[in-house]
């Protein structure tokens, strides 16, 4: 076990060295963008010299550099937001209670009310840099022969800017909830940063200009029916008037004012470019590859190498980024293999190939039997299913085919966390699940007690456990002990559970008439919702969302089975010591359990067999292609093994299930 300091060894040196650098890179960038703001802003058609003289006079006075200063502040705090509430796997709401869970939860809140505010400094920036009529919110009033002094009224261009900055400012903070915003993903081609930066650069134009667009049309429609809200709060609290001589802008013939129209465009555009060239530049800066030792020669810093990376507790990003490195070694770095292939000195033994290994199939084997457990939920409706002696039996026989199973794996709780929200967020110490399906669904008044107990926590087992088993197909599921093998007096108590017999005499109790009575409340109060159209809208699960879920995290079973499957083809010709043959029956139990898991999820009949189109926006919906991705790489995977190893394969001790399948592989017929 690593202490503390060790195990954030790569956050300290590495990802928040990469935040700087791409806060830096959009600070630097900030300038010729905030040039090219003023050129637009300015722009006169008949006056060309006039235009240019006042765009450099503006761009060289105090008053510019103490504003580009604010936007670089608001720059680096957009920067600090993109460390912190970034993530590698996607929050996916499974119902639309659960999306205005997350739109309502206290930490987005603190999001939203903090983007207003930059939103609105640098809408005064903005006003600030057109000039003209938007430079100031109030201005001298037309004085009567009876006023006795000066009066400030209402310059209402100046709040609009002002309001459509906040308007952008909440809105692109609601778009990064929705559409996950903050999801970092990683691109299967590597390319380096500067070609990555040119690319994406065209794409993070026309989204700013398009969403600008949209927010800009929705404001106004807002400010039209709830202008005289704001400015009167703004006048009865900066003691300001309102000039009567002058039509308010929450009119149509106001509203339609074209120079207006553009002034707020191109500022809206102009706030959205420079945060999604910030998110762009840390999403490029924090995603590249990072060439972790596969040993290290001095102790104290073994827990750097690529097997205690990926078996340690880690944040999810280190997580993700041994993954991929592994799978790079496995296809582009022959001298890295050797390594992995080697023995340990002295001793001889594999603890590399071993560590790599066994990791990888661990989270081969989570995903299985998440998809078991879901495909079981869907196929009873949310009631318990009771399995029959002959689907026991057929169990047994493919489970038997797991040689060395439980070498290679080592029993874990199915116990499952919450979709982290940031990427410091640490592996669980119970080696669970990345991501976890179903949980905004757990808390649905509508979900059943056999749903509950598919996806709440399991106590950890041994073999002398009542819900023990050694059948590791994913037809049968490992089962912590029945909730009604103890009694609940004497689990307050601390006293021991009574024996077999005592429970079933207990079971067999007629529950007391309060419990009845509230059992049966509690049924008729979700009957009654179950009858509300807008309670079902709310709560009904979204079968869709439900299966990107699963998949959430798949990219590191994407790199699991890339790396497994290219070690295993490079060690035919690599592995000196015979170390990987060892474990190859494991290896091709495993995918073929798992591609039988898969091919069961993607018949189900709200599952879609194609995937949908992405959006061209800076929302990263790539997560919602990761099951078709898997689905083909788990295939492939298997045919890289089959094809290098040919009809080796026939020697391999595994059922005649599994074994028929593979000959599926082997005759190319699958």
């Amino acid at each position: 076990m690593f202490s503390a300091d060790q195990s954030c060894w790569f956050v300290r040196k590495v990802i928040c060295w990469r935040a700087v650098a791409s806060m830096a890179w959009s600070v630097l960038l900030l300038l010729p963008t905030t040039a090219l703001f003023v050129v637009l802003s300015r722009f006169s058609l008949f006056h060309p010299i006039l235009w240019i003289s006042e765009c450099l006079s503006l761009l060289t006075s105090t008053s510019a550099i103490f504003s580009f200063i604010l936007l670089c502040g608001v720059v680096l705090l957009v920067g600090f937001f993109n460390l912190e509430y970034c993530t590698v796997v996607p929050s996916i709401a499974c119902s639309k209670i659960a999306l205005l869970g997350q739109v309502l939860h206290p930490r987005q809140f603190v999001h939203s009310l903090v983007h207003c505010i930059m939103g609105v400094v640098v809408a005064w920036c903005c006003a600030f840099t057109i000039g003209g009529r938007y430079r100031s919110l109030g201005h001298p009033c037309t004085q009567d022969e009876s006023s006795s002094g000066p009066e400030m009224c209402l310059n209402e261009y100046h709040l609009v800017l002002l309001l459509v900055g906040a308007f952008i400012g909440y809105s692109h903070s609601l778009v990064g909830v929705v559409y996950n915003m903050n999801y970092v993903s990683f691109h299967t081609m590597q390319q380096y940063k500067y070609l990555r930066f040119k690319g994406a650069l065209p794409l993070v134009v026309k989204a700013s200009a398009v969403q600008a667009l949209y927010c800009l049309r929705n404001f106004l429609l807002l400010y039209f029916f709830m202008g005289y809200a704001p400015r009167a709060w703004i006048c009865r609290t900066l003691d300001l008037n309102i000039n009567s001589s002058i039509h308010s802008l929450d009119s149509v013939s106001s509203l339609l004012d074209l120079s207006l129209l553009y002034h707020l465009w191109i500022s809206g555009t102009f706030l959205l470019l420079t945060w999604y060239i910030t998110v762009l530049l840390f999403r490029i800066f924090v995603t590249e590859v990072y060439s972790f030792p596969v040993q290290s020669t001095f102790t104290e810093e073994s827990h750097q190498c690529l097997p205690k990376v990926i078996t340690g507790m880690q944040p999810m990003i280190l997580k993700f980024l041994a993954l991929q490195d592994l799978a790079l070694l496995s296809q582009h770095s022959p001298s890295r293999r050797l390594e992995v292939f080697s023995l340990s000195q002295p001793g001889g033994h594999p603890h590399i190939w071993t560590a790599l290994s066994k990791e990888c199939l661990s989270l081969l084997s989570d995903l299985t039997e998440r998809l078991v457990a879901h495909h079981d939920t869907v196929a009873t409706n949310g009631r318990a299913k009771s399995q029959s002696t002959g689907s026991n039996k057929r169990s047994t026989t493919s489970s038997e085919s797991s040689v060395g199973m439980d070498d290679m794996k080592t029993p874990r709780p199915s116990a499952l966390i919450r979709t982290p929200g940031s990427v410091f967020l640490r592996s669980s110490g119970l080696r669970t699940p990345l991501t976890t399906p179903f949980t905004p669904d757990q808390d649905s008044p509508f979900s059943s007690p056999a749903l509950r107990r598919l996806t709440g926590p399991l106590e950890p087992q041994g073999p002398l456990s009542p819900g023990f088993s050694s059948i590791q197909s994913p037809h049968v599921m490992r089962r912590g002990p029945k909730l009604w093998s103890a009694s609940t007096d004497s689990q307050l108590n601390g006293s021991p559970s009574p024996g077999p017999a005592t429970s079933l005499s207990q079971a067999q109790l007629k529950p007391s008439f309060l419990v009845t009575f509230l059992q049966n409340r509690k049924d008729q109060v979700k009957q009654f919702l179950a009858k509300r159209v807008l309670i079902m809208y709310l709560f009904n699960k979204l079968p869709e969302a439900s299966s990107q879920a699963l998949f959430a995290d798949s990219q590191v079973h994407i790199w699991a089975l890339q790396g497994l499957s290219h070690l295993v083809a490079a060690s035919f010709s690599e592995d000196q010591y015979g170390i990987v043959q060892t474990t190859l029956p494991t290896i091709l139990s495993t995918m073929l359990v798992l591609q039988e898991a898969v091919d069961r999820h993607f018949k189900l009949p709200h599952t879609s067999s194609k995937p949908g189109h992405c959006s061209c926006g800076m929302g990263d919906d790539s997560y919602k292609t990761l099951r078709f991705a898997l689905r083909s790489t788990l295939k492939t995977a298997v045919y890289r093994i089959t094809a290098t190893f040919g009809g080796h394969l026939h020697a391999v001790q595994m059922s005649a299930e599994h074994r028929k399948r593979l000959q599926h592989f082997l005759e190319y017929k699958e």
